[in-house]
C-alpha cells in the first residue's frame, strides 16, 4: 500500500517492475498493465463475459484434470474450482475490465481470467487476502495451457453455448409461432404481389409457410455447423505441439467441459436436455486449430443467411401492417407501446 491513497492501492511485481493495482481487487498486474496500455475504449469495448465465464470452466475442469494426474495438490484444485465456479456464476463480474482491444491471442484476459482465480483460490485456502499467494496464476491455474490454445477454446464454448442454449430455442419458438398463424390462416384469402403490383390470390397461410419454410432451413444450417464449433484447440499450447502438455490432457477437459457444460444447462434452463447436444472432442490438427477458425467463419455465414432472412420477414410485416388508413393494413400486429410523442394514437411495429 502506498502514498495518500494508501487504503486503496497495493503495489504488484512482474516481470516488468511493479505497478499500482486497486487494493480491493483480486486482479494483478498483468490486469493493470493492460488497462494502462488500452486505456482508449468505452465500457461497451469490454470483453463479453461469456468468454470470462468460458474461462472459468475451462480453468475448473483444468484444475480437476491437474490434480488427476497429479500434477497439483487436492487443496489448490478445490480452491480453484470453488473460484471458478463463483466467476462463471456472475459473482466477480467487476473484475474483468479488459477490453477487447489487446494482443491478438487474448493473453491478456486469459491472465485477467488466471490472476482472479489466483487471489481468489488463495484466500479462500488461507482464509484472507495476501500479498503472498498460495495459488500461482500460471504454475497452477494455467498449468498446461497457453493463450494461445485457451482463448480459441474459449471463443468455440463460448459460441456453442450460446447458440444451443439461446439462438436455436428463439428460432424455433419463432418458427413454431409462425406455423400456428399458418393453420390458422390457411383458408384466409389475400393478393400475391410481384413487383410491387397485384399478381394472383393466394392465401395467408401460404405466404406464412415460406417464412416457416426459410427459418427452418437456417435452424437445420445453423446446426449442421454447430458439431464443428465442438471440435477444440486446448491442448495445442504455444504453438499446437502441445510443449507442457501431458498426453490425455486435452480429453480429459473436453469430456470434462461436456459433462460440466450439460449440468449448467440443467441448472440455469431446468430441462434435461437442450436444442442439441454439445459434445466437445479435441481438434484433430491442433496447428489449424490455433491459426485458423474456419467453424466460426462457416457459423458466421449461416448467422448471415439466419439474419437475412429475419430481415425480409420483418421488412414483409411492416408494410403488410402499414397503415391503418392509408397503407396495405392486411396484417394486424399487437400494439405494445405508443409511437409518437406529437400524434396520440399512433402505434409502431417496434417489435419488428
Amino acid at each position: 500500500m502506498i502514498g495518500t491513497e494508501s487504503q486503496r492501492l497495493r503495489v504488484v511485481e512482474d516481470s516488468l517492475g511493479c505497478i499500482k493495482v486497486p487494493l480491493e481487487r483480486y486482479y494483478g498486474a498483468q490486469t493493470a498493465r493492460s488497462l494502462e496500455n488500452f486505456n482508449i475504449c468505452t465500457r461497451s469495448d469490454t470483453m463479453p463475459l461469456q468468454i470470462v465465464y468460458s474461462l472459468a470452466m475451462i480453468k475448473e475442469v483444468a484444475a480437476c484434470t491437474n490434480f488427476k494426474f497429479g500434477r497439483i495438490s487436492s487443496k489448490i484444485s478445490d480452491a480453484i474450482v470453488k473460484a471458478c465456479r463463483e466467476v462463471y456464476n456472475g459473482l466477480h463480474d467487476n473484475e474483468f475490465p479488459l477490453v477487447i482491444w489487446q494482443t491478438g491471442s487474448g493473453t491478456q484476459t486469459n491472465m485477467n481470467v488466471n490472476e482472479v482465480l489466483s487471489s481468489r483460490a488463495s484466500e479462500l485456502i488461507e482464509g484472507s487476502r495476501s500479498s503472498k499467494l498460495t495459488v500461482h496464476p500460471n504454475d497452477h491455474v494455467n498449468l498446461g495451457q497457453s493463450s494461445n490454445d485457451i482463448f480459441p477454446t474459449a471463443m468455440n464454448l463460448s459460441i456453442a453455448m450460446e447458440t444451443a442454449w439461446k439462438v436455436l430455442p428463439s428460432l424455433n419458438h419463432l418458427i413454431n409461432v409462425l406455423k400456428s398463424k399458418m393453420r390458422e390462416f390457411m383458408d384466409v384469402i389475400k393478393i400475391g404481389r410481384t413487383h410491387m403490383q397485384d399478381a394472383v390470390p393466394m392465401s395467408v397461410g401460404q405466404a406464412l409457410s415460406g417464412y416457416v419454410s426459410q427459418l427452418q432451413q437456417a435452424v437445420d444450417s445453423i446446426k449442421s455447423q454447430l458439431p464443428l464449433i465442438c471440435y477444440l484447440a486446448v491442448g495445442g499450447t504455444a504453438v499446437g505441439t502441445g510443449l507442457n502438455c501431458f498426453k490425455g490432457f486435452d480429453e480429459e477437459l473436453c469430456v470434462g467441459l461436456t459433462q460440466l457444460a450439460g449440468g449448467l444447462y440443467r441448472t440455469m434452463y431446468k430441462e434435461s436436455t437442450p436444442v442439441i447436444d454439445l459434445v466437445f472432442k479435441p481438434a484433430e490438427n491442433k496447428f489449424a486449430a490455433l491459426a485458423g477458425h474456419d467453424a466460426l467463419l462457416q457459423l458466421s455465414g449461416c448467422f448471415n443467411t439466419t439474419a437475412t432472412a429475419l430481415m425480409r420477414l420483418s421488412n414483409d410485416f411492416c408494410l403488410l401492417s402499414s397503415g391503418p388508413n392509408c397503407g396495405l393494413s392486411e396484417f394486424v400486429l399487437p400494439a405494445n407501446e405508443p409511437g409518437s410523442s406529437i400524434m396520440p394514437g399512433k402505434l409502431n411495429t417496434f417489435q419488428l
